[in-house]
């Protein structure tokens, strides 16, 4: 297991419930969860949780993370005081580490120019054809998609998000994996035996 943290940003109007299950089960796992601002000074999520990050963009370098988190927020689409996490997710991918983008955040890795070349989903396709990219047509029509070492989901797709993070660092896979996403997806009641047995919960 690496030792390196996962890194989570954190800034204002940050949508809140996306990334729950996955920071939650990364950390049940024994992972080290960072929050990284805009600068060290706290953030309000768009439901009003005030987060002091842990430390600012600038400080984060790729080689020192397992993986860079994205979640959306208002500010995607208002302004560009976010541009700068979509650049550092730039040097994280091309460094080879991976980056998970969900909702608003897919549309500033539309941007960047970082789902040209890459499958991807998000809300809807208009959506991210909004913001003038070339990657419609690796746009597929699915809960949440990995390619290579770029996830990303729609705003409605948490759990799907986890799911595609988990695989990715290889916390859960197989049968575990499925299970997970049947109990906390689906609310499965099958699937708490086999994650129970597993050692998983």
């Amino acid at each position: 297991m690496s030792a390196k943290p996962v890194h989570l940003a954190v800034y204002d109007t940050l949508a809140d419930w996306e990334t729950g299950h996955a920071t939650a089960h990364l950390a049940r796992a024994g992972r080290t969860i960072r929050t990284v601002g805009p600068t060290t000074a706290p953030v309000t999520s768009i439901g009003g949780l005030r987060v002091q990050p842990d430390t600012a963009l600038d400080d984060v370098r790729p080689e020192d993370s397992a993986l860079l988190i994205l979640p959306g927020a208002d500010l995607w689409d208002t302004s560009d005081d976010l541009a700068p996490f979509a650049r550092k997710a730039r040097a994280f991918l091309e460094a080879g580490v991976p980056v998970a983008a969900i909702c608003g955040a897919t549309a500033g890795l539309a941007r960047e120019g970082l789902l040209d070349d890459r499958d991807h989903t998000s809300a809807v396709s208009f959506y991210l054809a909004a913001t003038g990219y070339a990657g419609g047509e690796r746009y597929v029509e699915t809960d949440a998609v990995t390619d290579g070492p770029l996830v990303t989901a729609g705003p409605t797709e948490p759990v799907a998000f986890a799911r595609e993070i988990l695989r990715l660092l290889g916390v859960y896979e197989g049968e575990v994996l499925d299970a997970w996403y049947r109990l906390f997806h689906d609310s499965d009641p099958a699937a708490y035996a086999v994650l129970e047995k597993a050692g998983a919960l």
